[in-house]
């Protein structure tokens, strides 16, 4: 198992939660909450076969959704690790094949096609990524990670105390006895002779080995936030073996990285496969150019408004990047800034209901500013999901960063989160109708595994939040309208610049001048944006534009076939029953369920 396909496993486990924590935790979420169907039960049943198959490579995901049995583990890097995930994922997905031979129900018959599919997946990216990779790992990231999952206000006291086991597997203390980082230079090493594998970008190098002191005191102020003692051993072990690391980065790995960030075609076609993109990037580039034109022209028109109500005096009221600078100079202290976006979060549940626009789910939101270390980890504002499962009423968390560190130890600010006009956005895409009300949905209306889990892609997840963004529009102040626009702008050129960098299309220089001169990002962002393009995450960025715009079809669809008939309420309440389907699934969903459906009434 690769480095990106342990990213991506990553990232749609920390989704599992919103499944599973139904049936597990019952009698603990809202009375008001329905139990789940039984299809689901004996779905989510079936989705154990796979899950237990490849929870033991990525253990820390299982802590972090609250799944008991793993919370002392470690990430797997032992000899043939990758090998031996795919042979367990393929015994699964026999397994399911032969439950698929005799099951009747057509829902559950659904979700064992997306698991059987997810399972092929699986097997095909990690034979590919091995084929083609050289397999170097964050490991010091890898470890903070898997602490700051135990170590956190989410989790039970009595979790908490299997922090220190983990950190001492991590560092060969435990019932590990070979060290995490051990481990990861030997599966490089093994390797590094075959001149024809894809060495990591310098650019990422770079940035994981300046990252490694923040991570170490990261690691040392959650040990002593949550008084964990008898762990002094453990802590310098892990300290002396996380800048060994980092030497043998810049000894070893920096010298051997290459210079150039485009990915081989069979890699980037992949990426965009698992991350849900099902046309040819040529073709999004093509579609987001529109885009990106026709928002550009929209903020010219409402810049004007935008510059006079707020007394701007600008050489030229349409260059709505000078309008957007403009209102940065207010810039919200990061002391008062969870304050200040408090007033538009508790502002937009009573919108939404009012407006009839999505059902607001039963929990309430929370939102606070990501530490340094956690800023190393994801460098954009984002939601970091509670462990829901045997949830006692954690919540999901909407966390924003203040800054960027860079590989050489200096640090850039943003300015594109800290002013009163991004905060109606922001709050909408992370929190609600976004994110924050998508996956807590979910929790609350019982969808199965297979549907969060097994059928995650980011199309579905990133377009269901930019459509929040845009259903939110109308009913945000004038320079809240301006700014949303501008994000949508920013999705427009990921969308182009994405496909660009990696098809060798634009270098890097050249995309950054378009985000910084005519989307008008920070320092900050701009690294943050091309470090996504490039080695974070190749492909993801164009899921917000390619989602958005399925969805927007999909709705004009829907409301050219029911006529007066079509409801926005009951129309995004269905999107949203469907969990995570990709694109053609949850448009199949709607043509014949849905429509039919109203068309009864």
């Amino acid at each position: 198992m690769t480095r990106t396909l342990t990213l991506a496993i990553a990232f749609s486990l920390a989704l599992l939660n919103a499944s599973q924590a139904h049936a597990a935790s019952a009698t603990t979420t809202s009375a008001a909450t329905p139990a789940s169907p039984k299809w689901v039960e004996r779905s989510n049943q079936y989705a154990r076969i796979l899950l237990d198959a490849q929870a033991p490579f990525a253990p820390e995901d299982m802590s972090f959704m609250g799944v008991p049995g793993y919370d002392g583990l470690v990430t797997d890097l032992k000899p043939e690790f990758a090998a031996r995930f795919r042979a367990a994922t393929a015994r699964s997905r026999d397994e399911l094949k032969s439950k698929l031979s005799v099951e009747r129900d057509p829902d559950v018959r659904q979700d064992l096609e997306i698991m059987i599919r997810a399972a092929d997946e699986a097997i095909a990216t990690s034979e590919l990524n091995e084929r083609l990779m050289l397999p170097w790992r964050d490991a010091p990231q890898i470890v903070f990670n898997g602490v700051r999952t135990l170590l956190s206000d989410q989790t039970p006291p009595e979790r908490r105390a299997l922090a220190l086991q983990r950190l001492k597997n991590y560092v060969g203390q435990g019932q590990e006895t070979v060290p995490l980082t051990e481990l990861a230079k030997a599966r490089y090493a093994q390797r590094a002779g075959d001149p024809t594998l894809l060495r990591p970008t310098k650019l990422e190098v770079e940035q994981a080995l300046g990252n490694v002191d923040t991570y170490i005191a990261g690691i040392r102020d959650l040990f002593a936030k949550y008084q964990v003692t008898d762990a002094d051993a453990a802590l310098a072990a892990m300290e002396t073996q996380l800048k060994d690391y980092a030497q043998w980065g810049r000894t070893t790995v920096l010298p051997q990285a290459r210079t150039d960030t485009q990915l081989p075609p069979a890699l980037y076609a992949n990426q965009l496969r698992q991350i849900g993109i099902d046309i040819e990037p040529q073709l999004l580039v093509h579609r987001a150019q529109v885009e990106f034109m026709e928002t550009r022209a929209a903020m010219a028109q409402l810049a004007p408004l935008v510059a006079k109500e707020h007394g701007l005096e600008l050489a030229d009221a349409h260059d709505y990047v000078a309008v957007v600078r403009a209102l940065k100079k207010n810039a919200i202290g990061n002391d008062q800034l969870v304050a200040r976006y408090r007033t538009v979060i508790d502002a937009i549940d009573p919108i939404i209901r009012d407006e009839r626009v999505v059902d607001v789910p039963n929990r309430p939101m929370i939102m606070r500013l990501g530490t340094e270390a956690e800023s190393a980890v994801v460098s954009a504002p984002h939601l970091l999901p509670a462990p829901l499962v045997g949830n006692t009423g954690q919540q999901g968390q909407f966390v924003v960063p203040v800054s960027l560190a860079t590989a050489d130890g200096k640090t850039l600010a943003y300015d594109d989160f800290n002013f009163d006009a991004a905060r109606w956005t922001l709050s909408a895409h992370e929190g609600r109708p976004g994110h924050e009300l998508q996956f807590t949905a979910m929790i609350e209306r019982g969808v199965s595994l297979a549907r969060t889990m097994f059928a995650f892609n980011s199309v579905n997840v990133e377009g269901w939040a930019l459509y929040a963004e845009a259903e939110m529009v109308p009913y945000e102040p004038l320079d809240g309208q301006l700014v949303a626009l501008q994000f949508r702008l920013m999705r427009a050129a990921r969308a182009i610049l994405d496909p660009m960098i990696n098809l060798g299309q634009i270098d890097r220089d050249a995309a950054g001048r378009i985000l910084r001169e005519k989307v008008g990002l920070s320092e900050a962002m701009v690294k943050q944006e091309l470090d996504r393009y490039t080695f974070n995450a190749p492909g993801q960025a164009g899921a917000y534009f390619y989602g958005y715009s399925r969805i927007l079809e999909l709705r004009m669809e829907t409301e050219m076939a029911l006529g007066e008939k079509f409801d926005r309420l009951a129309f995004n309440n269905f999107l949203l029953d469907q969990g995570l389907l990709p694109p053609d699934l949850l448009g199949k969903a709607v043509r014949e369920r849905f429509i039919p459906a109203v068309r009864k009434e």
